[in-house]
């Protein structure tokens, strides 16, 4: 006897087809670690920077990441507070915790940035050097590295303020250990402000003078860099249209649309069910094929065990002549509907 699929099973088989193509068509794409987010803290975070691994340009990850709620900048000597992004003007402004300002000065570490960075400093930036000692290679006279021009002005300033004692200076010392710097290496990438060599005991940079030169208490310090702008693309453009995020996966950091709920795709998040609009006949097209999925599972264990049962009572209406012979057929029959059903789940699977 040839075992025979039943009714029941029949049937949902072909009620499950057409569900089982649209589950298919929107299941979501592979999903990285967590998702990405749009601000850190109080700064809004858009391409081509990232809150965490994978999201954003991976030329940008190793420099900016979120961390505990305060945007970071990474570079060799050191991790820095980023305090504004100016995307408009591609800059961001950083903030390094052992620089001198007007208020608080010390003893400060080096700065430098990486070669082959997307970073270089801004013209804006007037690096001061302080309480440097007089046989600082600054002062060689054959070798001009102070601007000893409107320099000169903000060196008195610095030496005004009341902080100029944390570094073992008098307020109002005399401007011969200070040096507004001028790198004779530029300030591209690779730029290094080396105290230790310069024999300098602390530094700051002014990015901007409040609107009053001369009063040192509204001057605004910090590092502003120019970061390189030129890294958008049309699949990112799509991908932000689709309220996705842009960011990179895999060991060729290529580039993925994050979705808000962490999938990732190659294009957008339209059609992936998680996007922020025009979405919502997908997402429910996803979720009810999971739920017809479930029933078809439970489904279909029952009608497997209906079908035994029945052929069960057909034997036992044959009568028990033969009962080694019909037990064996009631077996392989039983079989045969559990091997189909582990069949087409591995199939879905």
């Amino acid at each position: 006897m040839s075992p025979a699929l039943s009714p029941l099973l029949f049937i949902n088989i072909l009620l499950f087809l057409p569900f089982h193509h649209t589950a298919s068509a929107a299941a979501p794409a592979i999903p990285v670690n967590g998702t990405c987010r749009n601000t850190c803290g109080t700064i809004s975070v858009n391409f081509p920077f990232g809150t965490d691994f994978g999201c954003g340009h991976p030329d940008f990850s190793r420099y900016i990441k979120c961390s505990s709620g305060t945007l970071e900048f990474s570079t060799g000597t050191g991790i820095y507070t980023i305090s504004s992004i100016d995307y408009p003007s591609s800059t961001i402004t950083i903030a390094d915790p052992f620089m001198s300002t007007c208020s608080s000065m010390q003893n400060s570490g080096s700065f430098r940035l990486d070669k082959a960075s997307p970073f270089t400093i801004t013209e804006n930036n007037i690096f001061v050097l302080l309480g440097c000692s007089t046989t600082s290679p600054v002062f060689d006279q054959y070798v001009d590295l102070c601007d000893t021009g409107s320099g000169s002005r903000v060196c008195r300033g610095m030496y005004s303020c009341k902080g100029v004692t944390g570094i073992g200076l008098q307020q109002n010392a005399p401007a011969t250990t200070c040096c507004v710097y001028e790198s004779p290496t530029g300030l591209n990438s690779g730029y290094a402000l080396d105290l230790p060599k310069l024999q300098c005991s602390s530094y700051t940079s002014i990015y901007d003078f409040g609107g009053n030169e001369g009063d040192p208490m509204k001057w605004k310090f910090g590092i502003s860099l120019q970061y390189n702008d030129s890294y958008s693309t049309e699949n990112c453009k799509n991908c932000e249209d689709s309220g996705g995020y842009c960011g990179f996966t895999g060991v060729d950091e290529s580039f993925a649309c994050i979705c808000r709920n962490g999938l990732h795709t190659s294009n957008n998040c339209f059609g992936r069910g998680f996007a922020w609009s025009g979405t919502w006949r997908t997402k429910f097209q996803t979720r009810m094929s999971s739920a017809v999925f479930s029933w078809f599972l439970l489904s279909t264990m029952i009608s497997a065990l209906v079908d035994c049962a029945i052929y069960l009572k057909q034997l036992y209406c044959l009568g028990l002549e033969n009962a080694f012979e019909e037990l064996l057929l009631l077996a392989l029959h039983c079989k045969s509907s559990r091997k189909f059903f582990l069949t087409f789940l591995i199939s879905w699977l």
